[in-house]
This record gives structure tokens, C-alpha cells and sequence, in this order.
């Protein structure tokens, strides 16, 4: 659901870093993190993830109409830590992965709120149906990695969802309705 993260970093990054030709930038798997909450009876939040996910972060930092952001999640991936819910998860009462195999994000405008924050929107397709979402973005930080000296942006987004809007009903109102989407993540540049 998730993949409106790489709208956020384009947001972001744009408006806070020096202005620069458009450039493309990768998500940093070891260190992004695409995870969701969700109520359960009341009781409890569940917490999740998806571990698989690509996706292309195109930044134009002179105009930040111009940027865009393309993510692929693999609802097969889904990890909440206990693995008959999973199994449940990958279903057709939930993200039907044998008929659904990824989920989408796909940027449609940036704006610029602050000076480390943005509000990203993007389509995100699910089983099939497309709705609009919003993403708030802080940028963390932007520069060169302590390590390697590569560039990197990192940022925090979050975004609140209706699981019912994408046709995925199964449990509700017991099971919450509402999806709460967090997002960790950081991007670098491709030497």
C-alpha cells in the first residue's frame, strides 16, 4: 500500500537540496521500511510490513512539478510477524495475491509545505482499483552518507487509508477499517 513513499522523498529532497538537473534515485533496502497498522477487535493494533518493493524516485530539484515517483509492492511479502495471519493476509479475503500480484503507487503532484516537509499524492492501485492518497513527508536529512560518501536522502511519511475503498472489507468494523501507513525510508543515488 505502500509505495507512496518514493513520492515522499521526492518532496522532500526537493525542498531542501541545492537545485540540480532531474536525477534518479533508488530506495536503500537495508534501511526502508514499508509497514501499515491496523485495529484489531478493539483490543490491540497489529503492525505489518511489506519486506518486497522497488520502485524509482526521479527528482528535478529546479521544479518540483517535474519530479516524479514510481513503487511496486509485493503483497506476497507481507509480514506481521505471525504467520497463519500472513497466510490469511495473502488471501482473497485480503490482498488475493494469486489474482493481485503487486500493489502500486504512482506520484501525481508534490507540494511543498515546509522547509523538510511535503505532501506527496500519488494513485494507489490495489485489486485492481485505483483511489488517490497523500503522503506527509519529513525530510530527516539529506547528504552524504557517513560511511560511504554516497548521497542519500532519508525521510519519514505517514498517510491514513480505508482498506474498504480498494474493496478489501473482510472483518470490518471488528477488524479496523482504517490503515494507518508508515513509512521509513531512506534513497541514494546510483554511482
Amino acid at each position: 500500500m505502500t509505495r507512496l513513499t518514493t513520492t515522499l522523498v521526492a518532496a522532500t529532497i526537493l525542498a531542501s537540496a541545492p537545485a540540480l538537473a532531474a536525477e534518479e534515485w533508488q530506495f536503500d533496502h537495508a534501511h526502508t521500511m514499508i509497514g501499515f497498522t491496523v485495529d484489531h477487535l478493539g483490543f490491540a493494533t497489529m503492525y505489518g510490513v511489506f519486506t518486497e518493493f522497488d520502485g524509482t524516485v526521479l527528482l528535478d530539484q529546479d521544479d518540483p512539478a517535474n519530479s516524479s515517483v514510481s513503487v511496486t509492492i509485493d503483497p506476497a511479502s507481507v509480514d506481521t510477524r505471525y504467520a497463519d495471519r500472513d497466510a490469511h493476509l495473502a488471501s482473497d479475503d485480503f490482498f488475493d495475491v494469486a489474482n493481485n500480484p503487486s500493489i502500486a503507487f504512482e506520484s501525481t503532484s508534490v507540494n511543498v509545505t515546509g522547509e523538510n516537509t511535503a505532501e506527496v499524492t500519488g494513485d494507489l492501485t490495489m485489486l485492481g482499483t485505483t483511489n488517490p492518497v497523500t503522503l506527509d513527508v519529513t525530510l530527516n536529512q539529506l547528504g552524504p552518507n557517513p560511511f560511504f560518501e554516497t548521497p542519500t536522502a532519508g525521510f519519514s511519511a505517514t498517510a491514513t487509508l480505508n482498506r474498504s475503498d480498494w474493496g478489501i472489507d473482510f472483518g470490518v468494523p471488528a477488524i479496523g477499517d482504517e490503515v494507518a501507513v508508515i513509512i521509513e525510508a531512506e534513497v541514494i543515488q546510483p554511482q
